[in-house]
Formats: C-alpha cells, structure tokens, sequence
C-alpha cells in the first residue's frame, strides 16, 4: 500500500457514554450553577429512611394488631403463626413451616411496584447510582446500556406488579372498613386510627391509579375516543392524577409508614386510641 494511504489510527477502546465523540466536547463536569445536587440528596436520604424503617418493621414480627387496626405491611397476614385478628384479613396459607416475619410474604407485591415505577426508577436512579445525578449534570458511569439488561430489564415486570398492587388496595380498603369498630369489635365507632386508615386508603388509590401502566390499560390503545366516551373520561382523571404522580408517590410512602407507625404506638401500649365516637 502507497505511503500516506494507510487508514487512520483508532483506539481500540474508545470512550462511551457522555464522553464519546458523538457528544458535546465539554471539559467541565456541568455548567449549572445551582445547588442541583439537594434534589437527588433529599431523595436518597427519603428513600433510605423507609428503607430502613420499613426493614425494622418487616422483621420486627411484633406490634402489627391492635383490635380493630392491622398494621398496612402485615396485610393480608398469610402465615399460620399470624396475630388471630377477628374478621381481619387472616388467610392461613403458610404453614407451621414458615418461621420468618408474615409481613416478608405480601410486601414483596407493593414494593415490587414502586421499585420498577417510573417515577420511583428516576428517584433512585438519581438519588443511588447517580445516573444520572441531574439534569444537564454528566453521570460518572463510563457506558450506559439502560433497562436492556439484568437486572434492569425486570423494570418490565411493573405492568403486573400493578395489577398486585390493585389487590393489595383492595385489601387494604377492606381493613380500612374495619377500622370503624372499636377494640370489643362493636361497628360504628370511629377513633383517630381510623382517620389515619381513611387518609391512607385514600393516598393508596390515589397513587395507584395515577401509575403510567394505568393510563395505558384505561386509553392507551384507543384510537378513537368519541367512540368510547366513558373509557376517554376515565383515561382524562388518570391524566390528571398522573401529572401529581411524584407527589402521590410521596404523600402515600408517607401515609402508608404514619399508618404502620400508628399501629405500632397502640400495639405496644405507647397509648390508648382516641376515640371520636
């Protein structure tokens, strides 16, 4: 081959990600001048505090029931070894044999809903991994390969991991309804456990409903919704709860926490429930 004519030389490893040659050459990390990194901060220090919470909690395996409230991580209680909770959700599917916490076997289905949730995906992405940490903020991770692989592909599993979630609500609306009696079990009573219950419930749905997955199942497919009126109303107030998505998610991580929380105050004797009526 003539001199001169050889192909250039290439890198046999050449950047990717952010810093490939497809991509701005910018020297400088960002160019924000704003304290970007207090919302990823903010949400991993959130994030990790009902982890950590909810940790306790799960294995505690004590201070779940105070007649008529079941704790929201013990419900359904799907052990043999479960507190008896009188017309509470009490399915004895698993036998003498499980030995571990019942709350270990349902928590699995809503907290394999938030954690591949779409908004959940960004906090944590952002918040843990940093990938990345902010908006127009490189990521420190050399290549990017998204949700195709293990174990970020599982991300697909959030569709039925929804309708888990829908089941779980159920319930819970069920225990929420059991909670206007009192401890001798007597209906029509309402204490302040029960106002903790109803703004839970109603965070629960709330959250639940305004999930992407739902938006979809309720209109994405149709092409034409003069044709289908009730279903093209239904797909307009899953919209309009989905644009709160991210403070339905928070609202009801909280609530759902206050309410364990709250059972366990009673549980253990902290104090009585106040009764309004």
């Amino acid at each position: 081959m003539a001199t001169g004519t050889e192909p250039p030389a290439t890198d046999p490893h050449p950047p990717r990600g952010v810093r490939s040659a497809t991509r701005a050459a910018i020297s400088a990390p960002h160019l924000r001048t704003d304290r970007w990194w207090l919302a990823p901060a903010a949400t991993a220090a959130g994030l990790l505090a009902f982890v950590v919470y909810s940790t306790w909690r799960a294995f505690a395996d004590a201070d779940y029931y105070a007649a008529p409230y079941v704790s929201p991580f013990y419900s359904p209680c799907l052990a043999e070894r479960c507190t008896p909770m009188r017309a509470g959700p009490n399915w004895e599917i698993f036998g003498e044999w499980w030995a571990v916490s019942p709350a270990i076997i349902i928590l699995v289905f809503p907290l394999g809903f938030r954690l591949t949730c779409y908004y959940y995906r960004k906090a944590y992405y952002r918040g843990f991994w940093a990938s990345p940490p902010a908006c127009a903020v490189a990521e420190p991770h050399r290549t990017y390969t998204g949700e195709t692989r293990f174990p970020l592909i599982l991300q697909n599993l959030h569709r039925y991991f929804f309708y888990a979630a829908l089941l779980v609500a159920g319930i819970l609306t069920y225990d929420t309804v059991l909670a206007f009696r009192d401890e001798h079990y007597a209906w029509g009573h309402m204490g302040l456990g029960t106002l903790v219950f109803l703004v839970n419930i109603v965070l629960i749905w709330a959250y639940t409903i305004s999930c992407h997955s739902c938006r979809h199942i309720v209109g994405g497919k149709l092409k034409h919704f003069s044709r289908h009126p009730v279903r093209y109303r239904m797909w307009q107030f899953v919209g309009r709860l989905n644009a709160r998505h991210m403070l339905l998610a928070w609202a009801s991580l909280v609530s759902v926490a206050l309410a364990d929380f709250y059972v366990y105050l009673v549980a253990s004797g902290v104090f009585d429930d106040p009764r309004f009526f």
